[in-house]
């Protein structure tokens, strides 16, 4: 098993610059049968955003570098904090309280400060709890465990409605993702290798925001889509959501409930309705209020350090693999998908990716017997099939093959 972490490029993500680390137990042995199902290796899945970003191991910083852990005042609890976009960092001096920081202020700068208030902190919970309220992506380590009500695997499944569709799989069927980013989109691309006609669609205003990095990722878990741009602002084009999300098959989205809900869509009542056969949500940490995270934000990296998923080093904890949270989230999505629909009926799946990596956290593997940094592979990606779309480059075609009615 470790020579398999060691071959599939995942071990070269993992650890200390210059200590490469085995996996938790288990995770190998739970990625493989779930890629076997798509004809993927599915712990090399690990890896594809760093092969083709040039991303190496980085320890308590993430192979990316927006997430840090950091050890609170006793150095039994560890935080880890995401500074992916702008606005977080802006946040940064009034989440912790701070009277001022040099202007302007440099990233440096704000890690310093995070680092000195993580050290000085007795009360993490305070510091959690003034995150969400700026809505920034922090997570206590360990914070979220397997089973935590969901069925097992990090995803809660809820049959909907009285309706009881003939099981089938995915071929030919309809696939509206409403999702960005890793892991809706790499489900999404999972399912269109399983047949399924996947219709891509995004805000003309606010696209994905994948399409601003490397081209070959976004190619990577898009290029099997047809590319539908909407403006959200409009009637016409809000009416045309509607009725996509209402013909599908299968809807798959990444958003806070609160966000569709604001644009007129509850999943619920959509599936209810005769809507898709099974709506894939997928969040930080689950839809339902009482699990703490309904309004919560989440990233891969801090996603997988809340679930636990992270390696161990001299008693502290490390970052295992590249946000490493996305790519098993929308690998296990993908899987319960299928299953939906083998089962049959209409069914509401929460996905949580904090409680899908709870589900494959564990003790760190030891390599004081395996392979040594010489016999570690590089991360590996997939060919693309063909490349993504321009922006809402079949919109007019989806909306004529489906005869969407155009106005409100």
């Amino acid at each position: 098993m470790l020579q398999r972490w060691a071959d599939s490029g995942a071990m070269a993500l993992t650890g200390l610059p210059d200590v490469p680390l085995g996996p938790p137990d288990g995770l190998v042995d739970a990625l493989d049968p779930l890629g076997r199902r798509f004809g993927l290796d599915g712990v090399a899945l690990l890896g594809e955003r760093a092969a083709l970003m040039g991303l190496w191991r980085r320890g308590q910083t993430s192979c990316g570098g927006s997430c840090r852990l950091f050890p609170t005042r006793s150095s039994r609890e560890w935080l880890a904090v995401s500074l992916p976009r702008e606005e977080d960092m802006d946040a940064v001096p009034a989440w912790l309280e701070l009277d001022a920081l040099p202007t302007p202020t440099s990233a440096p700068a704000l890690w310093s400060a995070v680092r000195h208030a993580m050290a000085g902190s007795a009360d993490p919970g305070s510091l959690l709890d003034r995150a969400e309220l700026f809505g920034l992506p922090v997570a206590r380590v360990g914070e979220v465990t397997s089973g935590d009500g969901d069925d097992g695997d990090g995803v809660t499944r809820a049959l909907i409605g009285d309706a009881e569709p003939r099981p089938r799989g995915a071929e030919d069927l309809l696939v509206v993702d409403l999702s960005s980013l890793w892991a809706g989109p790499l489900c999404g691309d999972l399912l269109a290798g399983a047949g399924a006609n996947v219709v891509k669609v995004e805000s003309v205003t606010r696209p994905d925001g994948a399409r601003r990095g490397p081209a070959a990722f976004f190619d990577l878990l898009n290029g099997r889509k047809r590319s539908v741009a909407l403006d959200f602002t409009s009637r016409t084009d809000m009416e045309i959501l509607r009725q996509l999300v209402e013909r599908a098959d299968i809807v798959i989205e990444a958003s806070r409930p609160r966000a569709l809900e604001q644009l007129g869509i509850r999943a619920i009542d959509v599936v209810r309705g005769g809507g898709p056969r099974v709506w894939v949500s997928i969040t930080g940490y689950g839809r339902r209020s009482g699990t703490g995270g309904l309004g919560r934000v989440a990233f891969g990296d801090d996603a997988a350090a809340a679930g636990g998923l992270v390696v161990w080093h001299d008693h502290a904890p490390l970052f295992c693999a590249d946000a490493v949270a996305d790519p098993v989230t929308g690998l296990t999505a993908a899987a319960a998908c299928l299953d939906a629909l083998h089962a049959g009926g209409r069914w509401l799946l929460d996905v949580s990716m904090a409680a899908v990596c709870a589900r494959l956290a564990g003790p760190t593997v030891s390599v004081t017997e395996g392979p040594g940094p010489a016999a570690v592979a590089d991360p590996r990606a997939r060919d693309a099939a063909a490349a993504a779309p321009k922006l809402g480059a079949d919109t007019a075609d989806v909306v004529a093959e489906l005869g969407l009615a155009t106005s409100a």
